[in-house]
């Protein structure tokens, strides 16, 4: 019996020291919270996949100088009820982002993208879960 609990112990204890990576995962302490920037581009590359989406487009600046943006967004199952899927662009596509930007990088949260024909999409599900992952 005394063999059977410590074991049982030693693997629970294990346990919880593996999973604690977990939480820190979606911690948000790399955005700038408070902070959010627009940029305009043109896409690259949609990355529809776990376990974030994740949009990348280059702002081209007025003197000619290109920046390279990735922005994430939740996994593909959470931005499908805000009507997002596979689909939803594709490269050469003109985008505004709104996006949370990281604190260092041109690399942030997703909050809205807006195409240049004025069709929007917003990381704010329609059951109020989205935007918030990424706040204070």
């Amino acid at each position: 019996m005394g063999n059977r609990f410590i074991t049982f112990f030693i693997v629970a204890v294990g346990f919880l020291i593996l999973s604690v990576p977990m939480w820190a995962h979606h911690g948000n302490a790399s955005y700038e919270t408070g902070k959010v920037v627009t940029v305009k581009g043109e896409v690259t590359e949609w990355f529809w996949a776990n376990p974030h989406c994740l949009l990348k487009f280059d702002e081209k600046a007025d003197n000619g100088r290109v920046r390279h943006w990735v922005g994430e967004t939740q996994a593909p199952a959470n931005m499908i009820d805000a009507g997002w899927n596979k689909n939803s662009f594709k490269p050469g596509d003109q985008v505004t982002v709104d996006i949370r930007p990281a604190k260092t990088g041109n690399f942030g949260a997703i909050t809205r993208v807006v195409f240049a024909d004025g069709r929007e999409l917003s990381a704010q599900r329609s059951n109020g879960v989205g935007t918030d992952l990424y706040k204070k």
